[in-house]
């Protein structure tokens, strides 16, 4: 592949990792090291996850001027034993997105990894119109990647690349729950 390509091959995308199926969040960290090996800067906004021990926390710590990742959830909604109000986990989705918009205007990244972005949009912490705003402000200045379950028809339509992750197997359906180092 020839390394010179002009300004017209050149256009910042908007990708989305997306299905019932493992493997949205792993997808966007490869592409996160691709970015890094090529020396350009990462920023991983995470929602709904509240998770500090999360490996690839752990790895960005190592890695600390290459990716940046920041979970900036309140945890599962609803789930889990979750005893939050709804409000409180629309007020971290906010803050969250606010952040990255900040972040992403800057001019330092590479890419945004928007993790879980579209989970929150289903449980409605976040309006569609909200994430199209953010989007359109910055799919010129960065490439753009969101994950999560159930993708909406209006994101799908908006992003230049969706790809689904289709689940054939799980071993949860046989009882055997997440993993360190394979699910956190």
């Amino acid at each position: 592949m020839s390394k010179k390509k002009s300004i017209k091959d050149q256009k910042n995308l908007v990708m989305v990792f997306t299905g019932n199926g493992k493997g949205k969040t792993t997808s966007a960290l490869g592409m996160a090291m691709r970015a890094a090996g090529q020396k350009k800067k990462v920023l991983m906004v995470q929602f709904i996850k509240d998770f500090l021990d999360y490996g690839e926390i752990k790895f960005s710590k190592r890695f600390p001027r290459d990716i940046e990742i920041y979970s900036m959830g309140k945890g599962y909604v609803g789930i889990l034993g979750d005893k939050l109000p709804l409000s409180e986990h629309k007020k971290a989705a906010r803050r969250a997105l606010e952040f990255a918009r900040k972040r992403g205007s800057s001019g330092k990244y590479f890419m945004i990894i928007l993790d879980e972005i579209n989970v929150a949009l289903n449980l409605r912490l976040l309006k569609m119109d909200e994430l199209i705003k953010f989007i359109k402000k910055l799919q010129n200045k960065v490439h753009l990647v969101l994950t999560g379950r159930d993708a909406p028809k209006k994101l799908i339509q908006v992003a230049d690349l969706v790809t689904e992750m289709k689940e054939i197997k799980h071993p949860f359906r046989k009882g055997i729950l997440a993993q360190e180092g394979i699910e956190f």
